[in-house]
């Protein structure tokens, strides 16, 4: 079989939507092309526990693997709803007061803001504002 690479304008909304469908078929895990916002994004779902792990190795020359492979086993019941704010033909910026709260406090809403992403409950204690990336409950 012959492997596709397929180049998203979006890569955000892609791992959000492999891991949405994964999550409907009931799958283990899954892999996904590596960049650093996925990677940090992916940790902060870990850290939420919305995720269970999420891990991307080294090469046998050091250097960084090409694939992040996300644990979701166990996920099904902890990820109701996983969608994507901000656009690349609409991008959705707030101040640190207009940071959203999500399912009255269940979810959380992740924020890349000028320190880095984070979830929004972070940026409003660090009083930042900046992009809304997703929200997850």
């Amino acid at each position: 079989m012959k492997r596709v690479t397929v180049i998203s304008t979006d890569p955000i909304a892609d791992m959000l939507t492999r891991i949405r469908n994964a999550i409907a078929v009931n799958k283990a895990e899954i892999s996904l092309p590596h960049s650093r916002v996925k990677e940090t994004l992916a940790k902060i779902l870990v850290k939420n526990g919305f995720l269970n792990e999420a891990k991307s190795g080294k090469d046998a020359d050091g250097r960084k693997q090409l694939q992040i492979v996300i644990n979701l086993e166990g996920t099904s019941a902890t990820i109701t709803e996983i969608s994507r704010i901000s656009k690349p033909g609409r991008r959705h910026y707030v101040k640190t007061a207009e940071i959203p709260m999500v399912k009255r406090g269940r979810g959380i809403v992740v924020v890349s803001t000028s320190k880095g992403m984070m979830t929004g409950e972070e940026a409003k204690v660090k009083r930042l504002g900046g992009e809304l990336i997703c929200k997850v409950y």
